[in-house]
């Protein structure tokens, strides 16, 4: 497939000397390992260890680290980044001239979380053609969450599935939130997690998924057509369950299987 740009998503530039120091004790990957052709796949957590932002670093020019960030959140994650610059060397910038370019099945540099998603890089704005609605049904058919999934201060970072993307390094040190991550990890308390399900039948507008019974255990976060991610228990997953009018299956992509 041709590149698309994914429009939905802005670049935020986090450059000077104590650019990758900044982003190191603050978010949830080791920014040592971005480099040309590598990008990571990170989150700003808060201290209780809830995801806020999502995004993903790529190597820019002259050492600049360039940030692949949800549109909606850009100006939100640009001024919490401001809050903790205090007086380090570091200027931080939206760049409205760069865009966020995809395509897929296979080709370098791979996206962060999975090959499975394909490409995924930085470019000039205007160089393909917009194509964030066939990059949400592409993810959401390989069953990969993303920032609409996640949201802002509702998951905590693991439920998300981020540490069976990549999303997480366990041994580069300190960061925000790192305390209860570190636990739930140590001592596998991931109860609930993001799972991509298939749908059989119309949900109609509900959001809460059911059991068998007609007790809630999980919600819908994104969907489209019979593809959708939701919160779910993960014991609940190989029991019958509905949305709505629609039954849903379960599915275990090979990123996720580790999680049972």
């Amino acid at each position: 497939m041709n590149p698309i740009s994914l429009e939905n998503r802005a670049v935020l530039a986090v450059d000077g000397p104590d650019a990758a120091a900044l982003l190191q004790g603050l978010i949830t990957h080791d920014v040592a390992l971005v480099a040309p052709g590598r990008a990571v796949f990170a989150g700003l957590l808060s201290p209780q260890g809830k995801a806020l932002f999502d995004f993903h670093l790529h190597a820019g020019d002259g050492g600049a680290i360039l940030i692949d960030v949800t549109a909606e959140k850009a100006d939100a994650l640009l001024k919490r980044l401001s809050m903790y610059k205090l007086r380090k060397a570091v200027t931080l910038v939206r760049r409205d001239d760069l865009a966020v370019l995809a395509s897929w099945p296979g080709g370098e540099p791979v996206d962060a979380r999975t090959s499975a998603l394909g490409t995924r890089w930085i470019g000039t704005a205007g160089s393909a053609p917009a194509g964030a609605d066939a990059y949400d049904a592409h993810r959401l058919a390989i069953g990969v969450p993303d920032s609409d999934d996640i949201g802002s201060d509702d998951l905590l970072w693991l439920e998300t599935g981020a540490d069976l993307l990549d999303g997480v390094s366990f041994t580069k040190g300190c960061y925000v939130g790192q305390e209860n991550t570190a636990r739930m990890h140590h001592r596998d308390k991931v109860r609930r997690r993001l799972v991509p399900v298939t749908l059989a039948g119309e949900p109609g507008d509900a959001i809460e998924v059911k059991d068998d019974a007609g007790r809630a255990c999980g919600k819908l976060r994104s969907r489209r057509g019979d593809h959708a991610i939701v919160h779910l228990r993960l014991e609940e997953a190989g029991k019958p369950l509905c949305l709505g009018d629609a039954t849903l299956s379960v599915r275990r992509p090979a990123w996720l299987e580790s999680a049972w």
